[in-house]
């Protein structure tokens, strides 16, 4: 496996009198939003980002994207990336010197976050807060975590994409990824339907509905057929509101509160 990290995204053109290998690694453009990825599990990638509006963007070079292997900083002939946990316990944990040395060779002018059960919840107005930025690294954790020590020296934040445990943070990563990416200027194809969806307002989002008009003996509502865009308006938020409520009393609490403060 080559040493260099591998960039997925447009290349850019020019001619040459010498022939290219057109699956050579490549830097990201200048000014592109970057997500840098360190993982024991470069293959992965791009996995589902490569497909449908993301794999699209990607492809057309609206985002780059680089997965690093940290088994090139391995330690020893056979790489090793992992030890005992001190103290004692089942499983292992990532090296702090392999993790370092895998930090200081990806350049990224962005946030660095480790994907972490354990760490601050991912929401809606962080991913379009990094959306704003040029990029972003995460680093995977595998086995049991990463050494601690490391995590501290370099000031990386923990993230949480739910309250669940996985065998690693591959998924997690490119979970964040998309929820970032589909927020870029012209990722999606109508940029307004990011404005309403669950979670841009503080609500979960209002039922939708399509043809047929009548299905199973089920009726798309009326007011949706009216035309009446201002009543339209009120049931979808109405709508939004109810669920809400029902479904995640933790939201509604806080977007109550806020509706009462602006008041």
């Amino acid at each position: 496996m080559s040493d260099t990290p591998r960039s997925f995204g447009r290349k850019s053109i020019r001619a040459s009198l010498v022939p290219q290998d057109l699956m050579a690694p490549s830097a990201p453009r200048a000014g592109v939003w970057t997500a840098r990825v360190i993982t024991l599990f470069p293959e992965l990638f791009p996995g589902a980002l490569g497909a449908s509006l993301t794999g699209r963007a990607l492809d057309e070079g609206k985002w780059a994207l680089v997965p690093h292997d940290l088994r090139q900083h391995g330690i020893g002939r056979h790489r090793n990336v992992d030890d005992t946990p001190a103290g004692g316990g089942a499983g292992m944990v990532l090296r702090a010197d392999v993790v370092d040395a895998a930090l200081k060779a990806v350049q990224s002018d962005g946030p660095v976050l480790y994907l972490s059960p354990r760490g601050a919840p991912f929401t809606q107005a962080r991913a379009q807060s990094l959306s704003q930025g040029p990029g972003v690294t995460l680093l995977c954790g595998r086995f049991e975590g990463v050494d601690q020590r490391v995590l501290d020296h370099h000031g990386i934040e923990e993230v949480s994409m739910g309250d669940y445990v996985l065998t690693g943070g591959e998924l997690p990563a490119m979970a964040l990824i998309d929820a970032v990416v589909r927020l870029l200027p012209g990722v999606l194809g109508n940029a307004a339907s990011t404005e309403e969806e669950s979670f841009s307002a503080g609500l979960l989002e209002h039922p939708h509905y399509t043809k047929p008009a009548t299905w199973q003996g089920r009726p798309i509502p009326d007011v949706l057929m009216s035309g009446h865009h201002g009543e339209i308006a009120k049931w979808r938020k109405a709508e939004a509101e109810s669920l809400t409520r029902t479904r995640r009393p933790d939201l509604w609490r806080a977007y109550d509160a806020d509706d009462t403060q602006g008041d």
